[in-house]
């Protein structure tokens, strides 16, 4: 195709790279590539005989151009519906006149916003981000804070600057509202671009770009997908944003009186955040204000890291190290320094996810697969804010009842406090705080919308209401998903409920927090089995985009010797399923054996003695100190009167006898698990059952073609938890062998960010994801100099009957009165830490932080500043004149 001279000069005029402003485009060029592909000549010519950015009436349009004024209504309502050209009635006379804009903020936004051009023409989306990044790369650092005009600029969350009586007219997103009569919502330009160029991050284009003014007219009338909306409309959306974790940002290029629109802005995604973080240059978007941290209050929950959009806030600690308090990082800024591709950052999406400082945080939160705000929900209890506390949990954690009966304690196991005494009773704690659950009027129910405040018609399937199968519901539900949890048993639960018996788990717990998911709107079809009552096939063509599979481990192993066969023999697992379905105790009698030395042999045990057993004896291979099982659960069944055998392996069963011999290693020399035995040391015992618990097995799906490894368990991306199969996802106890409930609960939300991306094409499943990756402060380099309190570990009591006689959990919940003594023992290490470097002051971390402990300040007043496009370089020359000053004499010294 010939090269069009029209469309260069065209292209020319409009665009801001200052190297090709002043000579011939190439036909690679993006200004090139996109108006040639766009225009033909008729537009092209009618847009040259605009100036940027100077408005014509149609009287003038008609008189420059000579056409017929049909021609002219034609080709003006064409570029419009394009892009290239706007209108406005902001003149003395209040008549219609058109402007051609600047690309960006501009025309290339506005072809994006027309989504038939984008279907038609995805060269407008490649153009859009160039437009926002290739004229600014040698700019940004000549920027002076406020913007200059030259783009979008963070406006704060009107909430955190209420009280500031610094603040300005213009910093508050009221005043640019009342300002205006007329508003309409329009999907994001932004998220569509990331997701034709595939490179969405979870954001959806939804109708969040607030237009103002004569703007709301042009994106309803302009197949721009506009709608108008009320002023209600537009406060309810600020808000839902807000809970979102979208940056509130305003036009900046006309000046103090005048905005175009208010956008919603995701992190990740958006252009305008972009530059200043692939820049490292925060003047270009950043408000007048910085976030600061009140150490004293902070608890290091990590909400506000958790919604940061440019990774400002991370975790860190408050104990000294023993060579003094830790002095956090800030990253350079271009005030003094030469600044270019050396100092960008290009994986800026990633790192905005880092949660934490590279010294570490505090270990609780670390250790906790779920990555729990123990601190935060602590702090809460022990000022009595239950319910709040409740919530808090719930954001990391759907079943807190539930872990509180079961959870291995793996925050407890690291808890800081256990170098002064004995750690936390963090889990105590969450039980308590979790009885909420059991009382119908007082249970959390989330709210659960999508970015507008609807359902997504995107059905979700769950095969399996375990621990990992509810937990990815859950999540799915809260973003705003139609979700059916697919059970083979009669009720859900999955190992929770056929797994646990009810001296450790009981069933009404389960229940009340499953309830909370049916009050969700959780659809549960029990008594399905996939692969035999229905198919994966069969799920795809009622309408299931995504598929989470979490059927557990639920087979029960066996061993390698003979006698496996013997009706009195049976696994662990089909033992408690049976116990958890009828609690009957004349199920056994006699001598009972079993042979492992977990948490679930323990349970077994446990369960023979209330099922009608005589007395149970368990062998395991490991000595006392090296049972997988927890001391506790050791501890409990010794004291129900349980006989312990360590170090002793199964040779063969018959005759109602076991015959077992001397285990004396348990790996070989590689560290593989192999165990070796002595072969003269041989002892028998009666045993009128044999209950195995060696370990588990998966039970495949029927007809299901997936990857698996060696021992059954699906293989699946680490990150992603996407099988072989694209539409599958999986988590739990059949993707990692038998773990701990909060392993799965911890997974099931991941799958769900999953399952989320998979199903808006154009999103990465890893992308701008946030790894939760935390590490552990150095337990060994701190000095605990506060004056904590010196309260012993709280220990719950006892309620009243005879353990083996029952099948009820005996255990009790702490007090009030203990638990305002136990949380005052927490040491409370770590905190948030701010970077007012990084900072863009927009607020969200305030509105996320439940203890008042993070506030914006208005440190850079200048960054209200508000310049006409036209004005711009009156402001960045004398800026980037002073700069280059302190360059000098910087690099002098």
């Amino acid at each position: 195709m010939a090269y069009r001279d029209n469309i260069d000069r065209l292209a020319r005029r409009i665009t801001d790279r200052i190297p090709v402003k002043f000579k011939k485009l190439k036909e690679d060029d993006p200004e090139y590539k996109c108006l040639s592909e766009i225009l033909n000549d008729e537009q092209c010519n009618l847009c040259l005989f605009f100036e940027v950015r100077k408005p014509m009436s149609f009287e003038e349009i008609l008189k420059r151009t000579g056409w017929e004024e049909e021609r002219v209504e034609r080709v003006l309502k064409e570029v419009c519906d394009i892009g290239m050209i706007e209108y406005n009635w902001e003149n003395e006379d209040h008549h219609k006149q058109y402007v051609m804009p600047q690309f960006v903020p501009g025309s290339a936004e506005f072809m994006v916003m027309n989504n038939d051009l984008v279907k038609e023409h995805p060269v407008v989306t490649d153009f859009f981000e160039q437009m926002t990044r290739l004229p600014l790369e040698k700019v940004t650092p000549m920027v002076p804070p406020g913007g200059a005009g030259i783009g979008m600029h963070v406006i704060p969350v009107e909430k955190s600057i209420e009280a500031n009586q610094e603040a300005v007219s213009v910093e508050k997103i009221s005043h640019w509202l009342n300002k205006y009569d007329k508003y309409a919502l329009s999907p994001c330009s932004c998220r569509r671009q990331q997701r034709v160029r595939g490179e969405g991050t979870g954001d959806i284009e939804a109708d969040v770009c607030i237009a103002v003014g004569d703007m709301a007219d042009y994106v309803v009338e302009t197949n721009k997908g506009g709608h108008y909306c009320t002023y209600e409309d537009v406060i309810e959306t600020l808000e839902r944003c807000e809970r979102k974790g979208y940056v509130h940002q305003i036009t900046n290029i006309d000046g103090e009186d005048k905005i175009f629109a208010i956008c919603n802005c995701a992190a990740g995604v958006c252009n305008a955040l972009r530059t200043s973080q692939l820049f490292n240059t925060p003047n270009m978007s950043a408000s007048a204000y910085r976030a600061h941290v009140d150490v004293s209050k902070c608890v290091a929950c990590g909400k506000c890291v958790e919604v940061c959009p440019v990774g400002a806030a991370k975790l860190g600690q408050k104990l000294c190290t023993k060579k003094g308090p830790i002095e956090y990082p800030q990253v350079e800024l271009p005030d003094m320094i030469k600044w270019g591709p050396d100092h960008w950052n290009p994986d800026f999406r990633d790192t905005a996810k880092v949660n934490c400082h590279e010294t570490g945080t505090a270990p609780c939160k670390t250790a906790c697969p779920a990555h729990l705000p123990v601190q935060g929900y602590i702090k809460m209890a022990s000022v009595g804010r239950y319910m709040d506390a409740l919530k808090l949990i719930k954001d990391f954690n759907p079943f807190p009842a539930v872990c509180g009966s079961i959870c291995n304690r793996r925050c407890e196991q690291e808890c800081t406090r256990g170098l002064l005494d004995a750690p936390l009773a963090i889990d105590e704690i969450k039980k308590f705080i979790a009885e909420r659950e059991l009382n119908e009027e007082e249970r959390y129910i989330p709210l659960c919308e999508n970015e507008e405040g609807g359902f997504y018609p995107h059905k979700m399937a769950i095969i399996g209401a375990g621990p990992a199968g509810m937990s990815a519901a859950y999540y799915l539900r809260i973003k705003g998903y139609p979700v059916t949890v697919f059970e083979k048993e009669e009720k859900p639960g999955g190992m929770l409920r056929y797994g646990i018996p009810s001296f450790r788990l009981e069933k009404d717990v389960i229940d009340a927090e499953i309830e909370v998911l049916k009050a969700m709107g959780i659809e549960f079809r029990c008594g399905v089995e996939i692969g035999k009552d229905i198919t994966i096939d069969g799920l795809r063509e009622e309408g299931y985009e995504a598929i989470y599979l979490a059927i557990g481990a639920q087979g029960g192993k066996k061993l390698n010797i003979s006698g496996m066969n013997e009706e009195y023999v049976m696994t662990g697992v089909d033992f408690l399923r049976e116990v958890n379905k009828e609690e009957s105790k004349d199920m056994l009698s006699g001598h009972v054996v079993v042979i492992g030395g977990g948490n679930v042999a323990m349970d077994v045990a446990r369960s023979a003695l209330r099922s009608g057993a005589v007395s149970v004896d368990l062998f395991c291979l490991e000595s006392e100190k090296d049972m997988p099982a927890s001391p506790d659960e050791v501890e409990e069944a010794i004291h129900e009167g349980i006989t312990m055998h360590c170090g002793w392996g199964p040779q063969e069963i018959k005759d109602h006898t076991i015959t077992l011999k001397k285990c004396i290693s348990l790996r070989d020399e590689t560290g593989a698990f192999n165990p070796s035995y002595d072969e003269t040391q041989i002892d028998s015992y009666p045993c009128d059952y044999v209950l195995l618990s060696v370990g588990q097995d998966i039970i495949p799906v029927e007809g299901l073609d997936i990857n698996t490894n060696p021992n059954g368990t699906i293989q699946a991306d680490a990150i992603t938890l996407q099988t072989s199969v694209e539409d599958i996802f999986t988590g739990g106890d059949v993707y990692t062998g038998p773990r701990f409930a909060i392993d799965a609960i911890a997974q099931g939300k991941e799958a769900a960010e999953s399952m989320h991306r998979y199903v808006h094409k154009g999103h990465s499943l890893t992308l701008g994801r946030d790894l939760h990756q935390f590490t552990q402060l150095d337990k060994d380099d701190i000095l605990i100099t506060l004056d904590f309190d010196h309260s012993k570990r709280q220990i719950p009591g006892t309620k009243q009957g005879l353990a083996t006689e029952t099948f009820k959990d005996l255990r009790s919940t702490f007090t009030p009165e203990q638990v305002q003594t136990e949380a005052k023992r927490c040491l409370g290490c770590g905190t948030s830490v701010v970077d007012p470097n990084k900072c863009i002051g927009c607020g969200l971390c305030t509105t996320k932080c439940e203890f008042d402990a993070i506030k914006l300040t208005r440190d850079i007043p200048e960054g209200s500043n508000m310049v006409r496009s036209e004005d711009k370089l009156k402001v960045i020359l004398p800026y980037a004149a002073k700069r280059q000053i302190k360059i000098l004499r910087n690099k002098k010294k």
